[in-house]
């Protein structure tokens, strides 16, 4: 009956009871392959086998089959995530027939398919593999290299390889494989021996059985074997014993368990890299001369390793051949049949690259093993050589060359020789597990003798070897290890399912809705063979469980596994069976703290062992007291308290702390019944027979106990005190004292388990007290924990940790007064440690002594338990008290260990501690603790956990660290110091190493010519680092790339309908593809502006340039349209500027901090004259990048007396831009030259061409920007105005130049004002009014009076401006005069007409120039806000004309609708161009929304009735003055609704879309995206200037419209500022280095 009791006692419910089917099964039946299978049956077998490269005999012989039930394997694993960590998750590795499923999956999450797999043949076997990509082969590197995690499946013939990264293998097999194992270096292999294998003759070496692949790309080495030999002597050899084979292999510690058929004996080996010496010895014989039969056995090995390319099948045995050869009965197959050569992708080629079987054929290793006999005698070697046989003296020549083995194993240990008779039988199941202590055992199961042999293993000091214990053994019919609670599960073979840990067996295990195996005994069953009281295992429990020297028993089991052995047992008679429905017969698939059971009948159920404890405080007090306690003591009590946590019905979360206290203090020797602060915790379940006996149902009535424990609850000690109590004179109830003189009589017994420990466990209860303390979510934890401390202290007589436990919590140990009396003959018992210190041990008073520089004692510390303590106190050593040397070493001198730990536990801490080698010096203890807490695991949430004043000296550190972090730390030091801008960029750190590689490697690859030169598309030398952490979230950046490039054909899609002949659709490719290539013309533009100064070029060689190609692709035949054809008229130079636009934007590239010269730039000349006005603006881009500077006088003369005209215009303006505001004498004359107004009137008239005149009037205004030269002033003033004439001159384009003179009159008075010094004679403002508006001409004074005398011969304007000309010159002179200067009287001048009638005398684009003058003046009154905008339009033309939003025509007979609403939205259009220029790159919200509806409001006008009023042309232009300011507002940000817009217009190329208007889209492109998003827009006077030359808002109707100075692309100087973007990698930190910059700004 006390058996019975006992079993009671020690039952372990397990939990989440669910029937486990493998998930691959269901999924391979609906699988699409299962329909190819059968159609594939049909097919004749050499259609079959003709694509896996087999021979035609195993063809046919495949279509006969027997047809029996589909094999199928699987196994699990705890899931791994991509980085390595473990998730909370199963995957499965399913095998059936062709198909390998791997899923994964969890009791909470549904399982699914990660990958499948259908491969040619059966599959024989599929396992998960790591392989190690490095080129450095030594062993104490493997930690450190770089893994590549694959999926490996063998067939018959190869083996394929499948690696997380996307990369295919297939690695084709020289042998049949038997099995393979995946190790710590990558696969090895058995080679299967076939029946019919002759045996070696004597001076024949045998052949290896063992294998190693260490790389998919690698060949396949034989495995070297190490063993001792008699006199201490050690061996190396190949394995080739055919008797021995792999029953295990672990891959850490990396070990190999053999079993020899032979002896019947199990081995273990270590597997490690051969060591230089081993290959030498066993490769000896390639340096050994002789006799040519000395040569031949010497080389026996390496001739019988070399074959398959003479054609041997590797579906059929290796050893066929060789029967064959010498028996001259048949020859090889024929060379024509190889197995398909395995496809190997390029990346995974390049990968490998020190791989000896890269660059040869595919079969370059399987050529090296060909196990078919070669010659070993001259008398063999004539017979080889018969007319039968194809092997010939070329075949063997090269096969000399040795095949250099990889890994070797080391033996370790072998087991005893048993005595007994019966025959040992290899081990079906080998693992290793550990107990609770942390010791290891090996164990494996002999199923024929129904045993478990533990053999227990530890490393050595210096963990160079792995020592082994005695063999214990175990009756098990099947075992499976528990490896999250150190445990193992074994299925006895009377059916019981019982948890053993280590050697100690724990108790049954009690599954809910399985039976419990009966029987009825007449006889028991013997004890094991080998006694585990014979050998050194851990002692006894001092108070038995009833499992240790319990009988075993035996129940029926109608079934055993081997039936032969059960059959033969004499006891078996004995036992009387009944029959069970079902009953467990194995045990397999253990995962983490899941197992499968296998069930009698067919099905099977997964259960979870329940963990040792599930509350963290209970966890950390359980390792404290573990750490401190013998093994054998600690073993019992994590036993005990294992049982009474997971008996079935045991305690809930929350109650789990309750019991464990009450467990520990029963294990102490405490009466926990008389305790009644124990007695009346809340179990909120049953108590296990182990802590109490059973209690007596209460009444339903209650009792006066309950009373009582309401009274000492500490609700009521709370309410007793609380203010309202005393204020309504309530009188406190007294608890009746009774109880108390019963309590004083308590006392503990000494006989109890871990009562000589009590002292020892107070005082690391104590140290977990202090370690609670620095963690700020574990308060109620403390309050607990101090409850039993108080207890214990009491019992103890430990005053000063009362007081100090009373400091802390006075209420909790003002409640408690109970004490047990402990007698000094009680004491005397009692282990009192060295470490116990009589006062208590304070973590804050330890940092308060640090902070105030008193002497410290070393903190106390428990390893694995004090971990926030001892980070703490090394810390504030390091950082507070400047001590570098107490991170440095694990001795420190500031802390004091409580317990000795295993000394390999010291040396992982070390090796984990100090696996981050910092590449450079740490310069400052700041950087030196924040390297040193990211490298023992510290994060940002343990920082947040930690008490405020005690992480104050930490937060210090990372905040120092914040602002100037290293480039080279990792990912996991940004995070900790706030810097996650910075963490992607060092967690891609390593890549563009490898990427750089790569694409050298590709690069070479690549050919070069035109085909190269399509390839670029000139923005490949772009950041992509910085890009990716800007826009991280998508691929923006690409959609750009795509939208700007040039460097391809466009698609030219054009349906031909049936009317249309072929002549006919031919014209419309080509009139569709010129609409296209107006579009292509205008990217360089933007592309200028998207690669601004993100190119560094070499000086030995050219710029790259991107090809601007104009030619179409038509589909589907992908046929090439070209405008050259002569079906079409095409204008002549029509891509002339847009080659010129082109070089500009590539040399706008070139950083301004590159090293370039003189001789550079003459190096880049095209010597094809059709480049030459690419040159022409790649010299002008110099010039903004301050480089043109450095060209030599004499090549600037020689590039102008060559009379190009675009060369001269790059020029001019380059250097005047280079030059920008200094008043250059030098390159004054030069532009003077080119100016007739400028020289002298007795000069000789000059053939200046006009685009080259208005080039050099621009220049003049860059030199003299901001000066108010008063002479230059006068000239430019004149020049607005300019009449046509004399004669033939200045007939044409006149709109050019005199918009060029306005603006250099504007950049030289920049900013003045009213303050123009020495000019009042001129009157300035009031002569550009005149111009503005009209009037009669003044008289031409100056010394060029003489010139305009003569009329012209084609204008007649007579004495009137012509408005038409002068008026937005003037306008926008006005505007940059007077920026910013808030001059009412001249912003007068500048509003929008409010009546009718002069409304009729003003353009309506002029009105958007006049309100961009006047908002540009009034620039403190611009407001963010459409109200703003409306504000601007005058009361007539907001009460008569069209809304935007409108969507029907208004009908008016008095007013000419057509010219309100032009008016309407260019004053609209003006204002929001004002709104752009005042909020350029600050990204602000309320102008980027404001700008933004605007836009859209256009967009739906074009769409609407009324836009034929307005004109679509109207509207289109002021919907890309709209988009230009949006991207003003948000430059440099790559907003994705301004994106979209953009887009939206990129792809409208039909209908009134012309050239200007697509260089307006992609600019604003361009500036959206400027410098790749690092660089932004200023406001200041020199940018408002640049900015106005370039976004002047009349865009040209074609490439070749000067009218509007498009052409001259006068890039002008402004100021690039880093923007502070508030979003900008989704964090506050900003780059902290300003970049003043000069950008690029197109004037048109």
């Amino acid at each position: 009956m006390s058996n019975i009791y006992e079993e009671k006692v020690t039952m372990i419910a397990a939990g989440d009871l669910q029937e486990f089917v493998p998930f691959g099964r269901d999924h391979c039946k609906h699988h699409p392959n299962a329909l190819n299978l059968q159609l594939r049956q049909l097919q004749p077998a050499s259609e079959l086998w003709s694509s896996d490269g087999a021979a035609g005999l195993v063809g046919s012989l495949q279509e006969v089959t027997i047809h029996e039930k589909q094999k199928e394997s699987w196994h699990l694993r705890k899931g791994v995530s991509d980085i390595g960590e473990e998730v909370e998750y199963d995957e499965e590795l399913y095998v059936a027939g062709n198909m390998v499923i791997w899923s994964k999956g969890s009791k909470s999450q549904a399982s699914a398919v990660y990958k499948a797999f259908t491969v040619d043949s059966p599959v024989l076997q599929a396992l998960w593999c790591d392989f190690i990509i490095s080129q450095d082969k030594s062993e104490k590197d493997d930690w450190s290299n770089e893994i590549e995690k694959c999926i490996c499946i063998l067939q018959g013939s190869c083996i394929n390889v499948h690696s997380m990264e996307g990369k295919d293998y297939i690695a084709s097999l020289p042998f049949q494989v038997a099995n393979v194992w995946p190790t710590k270096y990558g696969l090895l292999f058995e080679r299967s021996s076939s029946a019919h294998e002759v045996p070696p003759s004597p001076p024949r070496e045998p052949l290896p059985t063992m294998f190693s692949m260490l790389h998919p790309l690698d060949e396949i080495t034989p495995l070297v074997c190490k063993s001792g030999g008699l006199f201490g002597t050690s061996r190396v050899q190949y394995v080739a014993d055919s008797a021995m084979k792999i029953v295990f292999l672990n891959t850490d510690p990396s070990i190999i368990m053999t079993y020899d058929a032979v002896q019947g004996l199990h081995s273990l080996w270590i597997l490690r890299r051969v060591k230089p010496e081993e290959q030498n010895v066993v490769l000896k014989f390639s340096e050994q001369g002789g006799t040519p039969q000395h040569v031949a056995t010497s080389s026996s090995l390496t001739a019988h390793l070399r074959s398959l390319s003479k054609g041997d099948s590797p579906v059929a045995s290796p050893f066929q051949n060789y029967s064959s050869i010498h028996s001259q009965s048949r020859s090889t197959s024929s060379p024509s049949l190889h197995s398909r050569s395995p496809s190997i992708s390029n990346m995974a080629a390049l990968s490998r690259s020190h791989s000896p079987a890269l660059g040869v054929h595919s079969f370059s290793g399987v050529q090296r093993f060909n196990f078919s006999s070669h010659n070993q005698s001259p008398k063999r070697q004539s017979v080889s050589h018969s007319p039968n046989s194809t092997s010939n003296d070329s075949f063997l020549a090269p096969e000399m060359e040795p095949i250099v083995p990889e890994l070797c194993i080391d033996h370790l240990w072998t087991e005893a020789i048993t005595n007994t008779r019966e025959k040992n039988s290899p081990a079906s199941k080998v693992f290793i597990t550990s107990d609770l202590c942390g010791q290891k055992f090996l164990c494996f199961l002999v199923e024929s003798q129904l045993q478990l042999r533990c053999v227990k293993f530890q490393e050595s000091n210096d963990k160079t070897q792995l020592i082994f214990g005695s063999v214990t053994n175990l009756q098990a019919k099947d075992a499976a290890p528990v490896e999250k609670i150190d445990a193992m599960l074994v299925l006895e073979g009377n059916g019981n399912l019982v948890l053993y840990t280590g050697l100690v067996r724990v108790g049954k295990v009690f599954i809910p809705g399985l039976p419990v195996p009966s029987l009825t005994m007449s006889n028991t069953m013997p004890r094991p063979s080998t006694p585990l009281d014979s050998i050194s295992t851990p002692k006894p429990l001092s108070k038995p469980l009833g499992s240790l020297d319990e009988v075993v028993l035996l129940s029926p089991v109608p079934e055993l596994r081997d039936s032969s052995k059960l059959h033969d047992s004499p006891f078996i008679d004995d036992c009387t069976f009944q029959q069970l429905g079902s009953y467990i017969h194995s045990v397999r698939d253990p995962v983490y703290n899941r197992v499968t059971l296998e069930l009698s009948n067919g099905s099977m159920v997964r259960i979870t062992i329940p963990e040792i404890a599930t509350s963290e405080l209970v966890k950390k007090c359980l390792q404290a007291v573990k750490s401190i306690l013998p093994k054998e003591i600690a073993v019992q009590m994590l036993v005990k308290w294992y049982n009474v946590h997971n008996a079935p019905g045991g305690p809930s979360y929350h109650s789990e702390w309750n019991l464990f206290v009450t467990c520990l203090m029963n294990m102490m020797g405490y009466n926990t019944d008389r305790l009644a602060w124990i007695r009346n915790l809340d179990f909120e379940g049953s108590l296990s027979p182990v802590i109490a006996p059973k209690k007596a149902r209460p009444s339903d009535t209650g009792s006066d106990e309950d009373w009582e424990y309401l009274l000492n609850s500490d609700y009521h000690q709370n309410v007793e005190s609380h203010l309202l109590t005393r204020a309504l004179h309530l009188n406190p109830l007294e608890v009746s004292p009774m109880k108390e003189d019963v309590l004083h009589n308590l006392t503990l017994d000494s006989s109890t388990l871990l009562f000589t420990h009590i002292p020892a466990i107070f005082f690391v209860l104590h140290l977990v007290y202090e370690e609670l303390k620095l963690n700020s979510l574990m308060g109620e934890g403390i309050r607990s924990l101090v409850v039993l401390l108080v207890q214990l202290a009491r019992d103890l007589q430990l005053e000063p940790y009362l007081d100090y436990y009373y400091r802390d919590y006075p209420t909790l140990v003002r409640t408690s007064r109970q004490t047990c009396i402990i007698d000094q003959a009680q004491i005397g018992l009692m282990h009192h440690p060295s470490f116990f210190t009589p006062e208590p041990p304070s973590i804050y008073q330890w940092l308060s002594s640090c902070l105030k520089g008193e002497g410290a004692l070393p903190y106390p510390y428990l390893s694995g338990v004090c971990e926030r303590s001892k980070l703490i106190v090394l810390s504030v050593a390091l950082y507070i008290l400047g001590d570098e040397r107490a991170v440095s070493n694990e001795a420190s001198h500031y802390l004091s260990k409580v317990t000795s730990v295993p000394k390999k536990n010291q040396m992982d801490q070390n090796d984990n501690r100090f696996s981050f080698r910092h590449s450079t010096p740490v310069n400052s203890l700041a950087e030196k603790l924040v390297l040193w807490m990211t490298n023992v695991g510290f994060t940002l949430r343990d920082l947040e956990s930690l008490p405020f004043g005690v992480a104050l000296p930490i937060r210090d550190a990372i905040y120092h660290c914040r602002e100037q972090p290293a480039s080279d730390w990792p990912e996991a030091v940004c995070l900790l110091i706030g810097r996650q801008d910075l963490s992607k960029q060092a967690c891609e750190g390593n890549l563009p190493k490898g990427k750089s590689s790569v694409a050298q490697v590709l690069s070479s690859d690549v050919p070069s010519g035109p085909e190269a030169e399509e390839e670029d598309d000139g923005m490949n030398d772009m950041n992509q680092e910085v890009m990716s952490l800007i826009w991280s979230e998508d691929l923006r950046v690409q959609e750009v790339r795509r939208l700007l490039q040039s460097a391809h054909p466009v698609r030219v899609n054009v349906v031909q309908m049936p009317e249309v002949n072929d002549h006919e659709y031919i014209e419309e490719k080509e009139n569709r593809l010129l609409q296209l290539c107006q579009r292509t013309m205008a990217l360089p533009l933007g592309r200028g502006m998207f690669t601004l100064f993100s190119y560094h070029p070499v000086p030995t060689e050219p710029l790259p340039v991107p090809k601007l190609n104009l030619t179409g692709r038509a589909p589907p035949r992908n046929t090439t349209v070209d405008l050259n054809s002569g079906n079409i008229d095409v204008p002549p130079n029509m891509a002339c500027w847009a080659s010129f636009h082109n070089g500009v934007a590539a040399g706008l590239k070139i950083a301004p901090a590159s090293q370039i010269d003189s001789a550079w730039i003459v190096y880049n000349k095209p010597k094809n004259a059709e480049l030459a006005n690419e040159y022409a603006g790649f010299l002008m881009a110099l010039g903004l990048n301050g480089h043109l500077t450095k060209l030599a006088t004499l090549n600037i003369h020689d590039y102008l007396t060559k009379g190009h005209e675009m060369t001269s215009i790059g020029l001019l303006l380059g250097v005047a831009a280079a030059k920008l505001g200094t008043m250059d004498m030098s390159i004054t004359r030069l532009l003077s030259i080119h100016i007739p107004a400028l020289l002298p009137p007795t000069s000789t008239e000059l053939d200046v061409p006009h685009n080259v005149q208005v080039a050099a009037v621009i220049g003049i205004g860059l030199v003299y920007q901001g000066t108010a030269h008063r002479h230059t002033a006068e000239v430019l003033l004149a020049e607005i105005g300019r009449p046509p004439g004399p004669e033939m001159e200045y007939c044409t384009d006149r709109e050019s130049y005199s918009l060029a003179a306005g603006l250099a009159l504007g950049m030289v008075c920049l900013g003045h004002g009213s303050n123009l010094i020495g000019m009042s004679d001129l009157n300035v403002p009031e002569q550009l009014y005149q111009y503005m508006v009209g009037g009669h001409r003044r008289f031409q004074a100056g010394m060029h009076r003489e010139k305009h005398k003569s009329p012209s011969y084609q204008i007649k304007e007579g004495d009137t401006i012509n408005v038409d000309v002068t008026c937005p010159g003037a306008t926008l002179a006005l505007a940059m005069i007077y920026l910013k200067t808030n001059n009412r009287s001249i912003a007068d001048w500048l509003r929008a007409p409010d009546t009718m009638y002069l409304l009729d005398f003003v353009k309506p684009e002029f009105l958007l120039l006049r309100t961009l003058a006047r908002c540009l003046i009034l620039w403190d009154d611009i407001l963010p806000n459409s109200k703003w905008v409306d504000s601007n339009v005058p009361q007539i033309i907001r009460e008569n004309s069209i809304s935007l939003n409108e969507t029907e025509i208004p009908s008016s007979e008095d007013l000419n609708l057509e010219t309100l609403a032009q008016a309407h939205v260019y004053i609209i259009a003006g204002a929001c161009l004002s709104l752009g220029f005042r909020f350029a790159g600050s990204e602000n919200l309320a102008a980027f929304n404001c700008l933004y509806k605007f836009a859209k409001d256009f967009m739906k006008c074009l769409s609407a009735p009324t836009a034929s009023v307005t004109g679509h042309y109207n509207l289109e232009t002021c919907l890309s003055v709209v988009l230009l300011s949006l991207a003003m507002v948000m430059a440099g940000s790559g907003n994705l609704k301004v994106l979209q817009l953009c887009r939206f217009m990129h792809k409208k190329t039909g209908g009134e879309m012309n050239y200007g208007f697509h260089l307006a889209h992609h600019m604003a492109l361009g500036l959206l995206f400027l410098g790749g998003g690092r660089y932004s827009l200023s406001t200041s006077n020199c940018s408002i200037a640049a900015l106005l030359c370039a976004l002047y808002p009349h865009f040209p109707v074609h490439s070749t419209d000067n009218r509007s100075c498009i052409h001259l692309e006068l890039i002008v100087v402004y100021d690039v500022r880093c923007c502070t973007k508030p979003n900008f990698c989704q964090t506050a930190f900003q780059f902290s280095q300003q970049f003043l910059l000069n950008g690029e700004c197109l004037l048109r």
